[in-house]
Formats: structure tokens, sequence, C-alpha cells
């Protein structure tokens, strides 16, 4: 890195630099969305430049350089990366931050792929995006002022733009206008590098041999037509993007480095929740407190976790780990952004009291959640959570007198007369892998002349309610009632006279009759305070207060709904027989067999197709066929640019030549556009040649008597006349054709577009001051 750069120009190259860098980082926007994160941008971005522009004047080594980037980190890293740990106003360091900034130098880049966004300026995890900028912004700006070839300043930027996208949100894409401002400012910069070496190298020539520089005119010509063909690659970059993004659908999964690692917390490495359901309501537990809770809301339900996923054993949490949404557990910034979610803002305080296990109880959607207690921090460093279900979970064991406090948006509790006039929603639930045929009779037989799914849901609920009764199975007064929500125990419910179960059965078979009838459904386990509780005060709950119930997706979000049929005493178990179910002509649909990723479409999304005409296949093939030509034109439009604005540049540079104010001018335009035209087919001029010289290389007596031509015109005291200029123009269309004649095919095509003759104008010049 030795070049010198004028203070002009290094100023102009150095605000080129910082834009390009600034555009570049923003796209790490998505990740962080926070002013947190623009002051980190502004003042490393005048941090980083201060850096380069220093180590360029004062032509610093680059470990000099390396030393200086290496005591801004650390001494603005815990203001700007880290400015929960800064103090005085977040103008001066603590110790803790400077502990945590050395430690996320290499720990916050996993930690930033493992938690949701935005996440704002939670913790440490804006040191990555400070590294990045600090780095990228040094390494520019040294290149551009300081590297023997400064088009290379523009590879970091584009670099740090690909980081951005790599460690992006595996859901928003970075903003097109990011991504074609970006090309557009380095398109222009690298023409800017262009033009000053081609002015720097002619300038030189001119000093050596006494040549004449080019016309200001002709240098704006080519200055504008090079901006032009850029301008052109631009356009066409941009239309086949704008192009793509209408024709081919997004993807609502996109492939970075957040959906590719392996995630901390994998929920099906922990038994389903629900398996220990009848544990709670057997001695001790039932009468031991679980948890204390302060702020429950009105329908007194503490959700533990939601599970949507049935194999015919169990309900889980999540279809196969870390590759389902629902099973993608992640860390919480500071807050989620539950503004889409329907439901009423709640906040709630738990206690743990003798409650243990991964899950973590709540009450909604989750916006904010803050430990308090000795193992506050370390729960919120183990804390993941599931936006999908609304499921958060711990790596760490809970202990009695863990305390948090979370602010959730509360889902809307509905009826089964309320539920009448709903309509599936869209949401991707995995399919049940086991649904009991025993269900689908019995929901046939409760939708009978029922229209609607809403109707036909709220008919199977009233069933459920009517037929069903309550019994846990424990102590002598209670019947019978077998534990479990396998196929078989779900069976067994729906056959036994009378339906006999609780919470965990009626739960998984109101949630499997939904998904039948076209409903996104899960269920979800957790406790519900006794009635009459105040839900304003503290309330323990124990063991006993265990429930279960369903959630369902209606086209106006997720609702809760409790299946529970109200307690009441049990009949007597009427002797076993076969019991005759009724298969009423207006049966319920058979689900269509989808694969997991499409997950049984809502009825009103099953059109019926009978009545629609089939497609043309003329017309098929004649659209297929226009698609791929209009394609095939666009890329071969987008890639024939460059050439095309080659070949523009020269024929407005030839015109400019021939169209000159006098026949001096325009003799001597002459002599260059046939110079031009032999350095494009390969004729090299010898050093500080005249024009007599570069004619005798490429030989021919036409060629030499041009050139004196050229020389007289310039030399001679005597003006020459327009007839003159005419018939240098007639004598050099005649040198070109000769030219073009000595070469194949491929050879002259390759001279049409050369650039060679952009950065060289031919022999002897006139000076600029007219000798």
């Amino acid at each position: 890195m030795t070049a010198r750069v004028r203070p002009g120009t290094a100023a102009i190259d150095t605000a080129l630099a910082l834009a390009a860098v600034g555009l570049a980082a923003w796209s790490f926007w998505p990740v962080y969305q926070s002013t947190a994160f623009i002051v980190l941008l502004g003042a490393t971005l005048a941090l980083g430049a201060v850096v380069a522009v220093l180590g360029a004047a004062f032509r610093w080594p680059s470990i000099a350089v390396a030393a200086a980037v290496v005591a801004v980190y650390l001494g603005a890293g815990v203001q700007l990366a880290v400015p929960t740990e800064a103090t005085a106003g977040g103008l001066l360091p603590t110790g803790p931050g400077f502990v945590d900034l050395v430690q996320a130098t290499w720990l916050s880049w996993k930690q930033l792929v493992t938690i949701s966004v935005p996440v704002g300026s939670y913790q440490a995890l804006l040191v990555p995006a400070f590294i990045l900028v600090l780095l990228t912004t040094v390494v520019t700006v040294s290149i551009a002022l300081r590297a023997r070839v400064p088009e290379a300043a523009a590879l970091p930027p584009a670099l740090l733009l690909v980081a951005g996208i790599v460690f992006g949100s595996g859901t928003a894409a970075v903003p097109l206008w990011v991504v074609l401002g970006l090309l557009a400012l380095l398109l222009v910069w690298l023409i800017r590098f262009r033009l000053r070496r081609r002015s720097a190298a002619l300038r030189t020539l001119g000093e050596q041999s006494g040549l004449a520089m080019e016309t200001p005119r002709e240098r704006r010509s080519t200055a504008m037509l090079t901006g032009v063909g850029a301008l052109v690659m631009l356009v066409g970059a941009s239309a086949v993007g704008i192009a793509a993004a209408a024709v081919i659908p997004p993807s609502s999964d996109r492939q970075v480095v957040r959906t590719a690692v392996e995630q901390p917390f994998d929920p099906r490495a922990y038994p389903s929740p629900l398996s220990g359901f009848r544990s709670y309501l057997e001695d001790p537990r039932a009468d031991e407190p679980m948890l204390s809770v302060s702020g429950l809301p009105s329908d007194g339900r503490l959700r533990i976790a939601a599970l949507d996923t049935y194999d015919g054993v169990t309900y889980s949490v999540g279809s196969d780990g870390t590759t389902s949404a629902s099973g993608s557990f992640t860390r919480v910034p500071y807050r989620l952004d539950q503004s889409g979610v329907r439901g009423t803002e709640h906040a709630v305080t738990v206690t743990i009291r003798d409650y243990r296990g991964p899950w973590i109880p709540g009450t909604g959607q989750l916006q904010q959640i803050s430990f308090a207690g000795d193992d506050a921090s370390t729960l919120a460093g183990a804390f993941f959570y599931n936006d999908v279900t609304g499921t958060g979970a711990v790596t760490t064991a809970l202990h009695s007198g863990d305390s948090y406090t979370a602010d959730s948006v509360v889902k809307p509790t509905l009826t089964a007369a309320a539920l009448e006039k709903v309509e599936p929603g869209s949401d991707t639930v995995p399919k049940p892998t086991v649904v009991p045929d025993e269900l689908t009779s019995v929901l046939q037989k409760y939708t009978a002349g029922v229209a609607g799914a809403g109707n036909k849901l709220a008919a199977a609920l009233r069933g459920l309610a009517q037929d069903g009764y309550i019994s846990h199975g424990i102590g002598p007064d209670e019947p019978a009632s077998r534990s479990g929500h396998g196929a078989d125990r779900i069976t067994e419910l729906l056959t036994d006279v009378p339906m006999l179960g609780d919470q965990e059965q009626y739960a998984v078979t109101a949630a499997l009759m939904a998904r039948q009838l076209g409903f996104p459904a899960r269920v979800v386990f957790g406790f519900a305070a006794p009635a009459g509780s105040a839900t304003s005060a503290t309330v323990t709950l124990t063991g006993s207060d265990v429930s279960a119930w369903i959630e369902v997706q209606t086209t106006d979000g997720w609702v809760t709904v409790d299946p529970t049929p109200p307690v009441r005493p049990v009949p007597p178990k009427q002797p076993e027989q076969p019991t005759e179910i009724s298969r009423p002509q207006t049966n319920v649909q058979p689900p269509v067999d989808e694969n997991p990723q499409q997950n049984d479409e809502p009825p009103q999304a099953q059109v019926d197709s009978t009545d629609q005409q089939p497609p043309n296949p003329l017309v098929e093939t004649l659209l297929a066929i226009l698609v791929v030509v209009g394609w095939t034109l666009l890329v071969l439009a987008v890639l024939a640019a460059p050439f095309l604005a080659v070949i523009a540049a020269k024929w407005r540079r030839r015109a400019l030549r021939r169209s000159a104010g006098t026949a001096a001018e325009r003799i001597v335009g002459g002599w260059r556009e046939f110079a031009d035209a032999a350095v494009d087919h390969g004729y090299e001029p010898p050093p500080a040649a005249t024009r007599v010289e570069f004619a005798q290389t490429i030989g021919g007596t036409r060629a030499a008597a041009l050139a004196k031509v050229a020389d007289r015109a310039v030399y001679s005291p005597t003006a020459p006349t327009p007839d003159e200029a005419d018939s240098v123009w007639k004598a050099v269309d005649d040198l070109r054709g000769q030219l073009d004649r000595r070469d194949t095919r491929w050879k002259r095509l390759l001279a049409a577009v050369s650039l060679r003759s952009l950065g060289y104008r031919g022999g002897r010049r006139e000076r600029r001051d007219g000798r």
C-alpha cells in the first residue's frame, strides 16, 4: 500500500467508503432493530475512518493499524456494543461490561444465531456487528487511500452485506433497496477509480512525451457513457431481481445460519408433560403447592406447554425437534413483538414452589420475561422460547423460590356457542399420524345434519359435554378411569358407556376432532385456578388444580376452548355389548392425506374442481414457451449490456470527433479514430511514439499519409479546409475497413467491444497550449 492520493480525492473516497460500509451494515437491521444499533453504526464508522485516515496520512505499518483497531475495540466496545453495562450516561465502561465484551468476542456469534430476532441491545449481542463494521470500515478506507489497486475496496462492503444476510433473520429478508443501493454505489465508485487511473496514465504519458491530453469534451463524454453502461447493468440486474421476486414464490423458510445451527434445547429430549397428568392428582402431590401466581387472567388458566404433535401414543411438543416450527426453541431477547396476536395484554408473576420440570408456566404469547431471585441471571441465560406455540422452557433445574414476571398476550376464550360462526385458520400444524376409527364414527354421529365447520365443531363439543363424565380413577369414591391418552385409551373413552375420563382424555379427543374438521388445533397442559378464586390476588395452585384444554385457530386467530364435560354424578356402567352407531348419509368428509408440510388445508380451501374447465394444452404450452423465451431474452440483455455500452461509447466518441468545430480538430480526430481502431485490433504503439512512428507500426502508405496530414494540420500555419477534413475522414473509413479485413470475424467482434482504446488516444497530440 504505497499509492499517494490527493487530499480532495481522499476525502471523496473516504466518504464513498463510509457510505458503502453503512449501506452494507444496514443488512443487520432485521437482527437488531434498535436505536442502540444506529448509534453503534454511526460511531463505529467514524472511529474506523479516523484509524484508517491516520494510518494513510502517517504511513503506519499494518501492525500499527491493527493495534489502533484493538485499542478502539477495547476502548469503545462497552459503550457501543454492551451499552447496558456502561455507566456515566453510557460514556464510561464498567468492569463487568469489559469482561462481557472480551468474552463476547468469541461467544456472542453462536448466541446471536440461537436467539429470536430482533435482539436490540440484549446482553452483548451487538458485539458481532461492532467487530464486523469496525474491521470493514478500516480495511475499506485503507485500501481506497493506500492500495495500488484501490478497486479492491469494493470487496469488504460486499462481504459485509453477505455477512448480514448469513447472520440475518430466517423469515425477514434484507430489503431489496439495500442490495441495489450498495450495488449502484459500488459501481459508481469503481467507475471513479477507473477514470482516475486512466487520467493519471494519460497525464503521465503527456508529461513524458509532450503529447496532448484528450479534450475535456471527450473526457466528459467517455465518463458519461461509461456511467450509462453501468446504469444499464444496474437496471438490468434490478429487472432480473424484481422479476424473479414477482415470478418465484417466496419461501417462508430462508436458509441462513440460524436455521441450520443446532438449537441448544430440543423438546423431544423430554417426556410429554401431558403424560404425567394423573401424577399431579395422586398423593402427596395433589395437596402440595406447585406455584404461587399473582395476576392470573380472568379465565384463571396458567399454561405449561402447548402440544401439537400426536403419534397415537402421546401428544408432544414439536414434531421432530428442531426441524419443525413448533419444535424450534430459541433464546429470547429483551422483548418480542406480539402486536399481530389477537388477545389481551396481561402481566403475571409466578413463584416456583414444588413444581419441577423444564417447562416455564405462562399465560399466552410472551412479550417479555424478567427473572428474579438468586438464580435470575442463570435462568435468563437458560431460557428458551417457541413463539409458534407460546411455550417456554429452561435448560437448568427450577428450584423453590425462583420467580419471574411475564408480560403476555392472553388469547380469548370461546364457548361452544361462540364457535358456531367461526371458520378454520390456515396455520401449519403437524398432522396426527394415528386417528382412532371410533373417533371418526362418533364425530359423524355428533355432526349429522350440521353444515359449516364452526357449527360442526360446536356440535362435537356439545356431544362430548352431554355424553362425557369426569373421573380421575383415584380413590374408592371414583369409578375406574385409566390414565393415558394413546389411541387405545381414546377408543376406550368413546366406546364405554358411560363415557368416562378426565381433562387428559377429553382435551386430546377434542383436538383430534377439531383436526378432522379442518381446524388447526393443539392440546394445552397447565393449571386452572379453582372457581371463585380472586385472580387479582396471589393464588396458590396445587397439584389438584392440574388441567388440560385445547386451542384452535380460526380466521381471527388462536382461541382457547375448554372441552371438559361438567362435573356431575356418574351413572352406573352399562353391561358390555356392541354399540351400534348409525352412519347417516351426511357424513363428515375424511381429511385429505397431505404431506406434513401442507398439513390439512381447511375445508374452505378445498375447492371442488368438478365444474372447472381443464387447462388448454396449447395455451399452457405457449405460455411455457413465452416464459422461457422472455427469461432468456432478459438474461441475454443483461449479459450484453456492458458490451453494448462499450459500442455506444465508441460511436459517441466517433460522432464527437467527426463533428468537431474546426477542420483541424476534425482531421486530428480522424487520426485518433484510426489510431484507436488500430489499438482495438491489437496494434501496440511504441512508447512516446509520434503519429508517423505509430503509422509505420501499423504498416501501409495510406496510414503514413494520414499521420503526415494530421501533423500538418497541427503544426502548419495554414489552416486546413473543410474539404480536406472530409477527405481525411473518408480515408479513415477506408483504413478501418482494411483493418477489419485483415482479421477474422471473431477478432473483429473482439475489437468492437475492446476497452483498450478507451484508455489510449493514438500518437502525437497537440499540446493544451495549442502548439
